[in-house]
């Protein structure tokens, strides 16, 4: 739970326009390491989830094909 002090900056962060100025400098800045000129890498996404699973030492399912001739989303 909150104290009132607590609360009291909370709202008085939440109406600072330097706080605004920074995420917005923030969302200028973000990087998504998986888009290349803007497209997803599926190579380093995959590279990253096959990675993520050894970490969190998860089994990996086995592959299977996906049999179909017209797959629309």
């Amino acid at each position: 739970m909150l104290s009132k002090d607590e609360k009291k900056e909370l709202k008085e962060l939440a109406s600072s326009s330097k706080l605004r100025n920074d995420m917005q400098a923030m969302l200028k800045m973000r990087h998504n390491p998986f888009m290349i000129d803007g497209k997803v890498d599926l190579d380093k996404f995959l590279e990253f989830l096959n990675e993520y699973n050894y970490f969190i030492n998860h089994n990996p399912k086995i592959f299977s094909k996906i049999i179909d001739n017209d797959m629309r989303l």
